[in-house]
């Protein structure tokens, strides 16, 4: 499996792999909707995002994803999308995709990368303290509280 700069033109793939799964949004390993997997949905993220990687077989195509965007001064990037193909769950594809994404953001002076959970899903905020990432703590969002944990770039790495 190779690690690869996502680009637009993934989008048609990516749709395929996620319906091939049987999905109609990107999951993230404990179910919350990330990103529309339309064809324009797929697009726009990947036009949107300053980071995006994706993770392909030979054979099957794209079985991970992940998109992170800066902010606005610079110092910190959320993670927007962190999705792997269900039949390729726990084989460390997760992991390499944060790693590409934490290489990325190191080289580009980010300090913090962020991702949002939700917090009635203890078991998302377990997945990425074991990633690497520590809890900053709870906001409120449209739907519903979110864990906010963060980590520094290369740490990930």
């Amino acid at each position: 499996m190779d690690v690869r700069a996502a680009r637009a033109d993934d989008a048609e793939a990516l749709r395929t792999a996620v319906s091939r799964a049987r999905e109609e949004t990107v999951f993230d390993d404990i179910g919350a909707p990330l990103l529309d997997v339309s064809a324009a949905g797929v697009r726009e993220a990947a036009a949107e995002a300053e980071w995006s990687f994706l993770m392909e077989h030979d054979e099957e195509g794209p079985v991970g994803l992940a998109i992170a965007h800066p902010d606005p001064d610079g110092t910190e990037a959320e993670l927007l999308a962190l999705w792997v193909h269900p039949n390729r769950a726990g084989e460390g594809i997760a992991g390499e995709l944060l790693s590409r994404v934490g290489a990325a953001l190191a080289d580009r002076g980010v300090e913090t990368l962020r991702a949002t959970v939700p917090a009635d899903r203890p078991s998302a905020t377990e997945f990425f303290v074991a990633h690497g990432f520590e809890g900053r703590g709870t906001r409120r969002s449209p739907v519903g509280d979110e864990d906010v944990v963060v980590a520094a770039p290369r740490t990930l790495v």
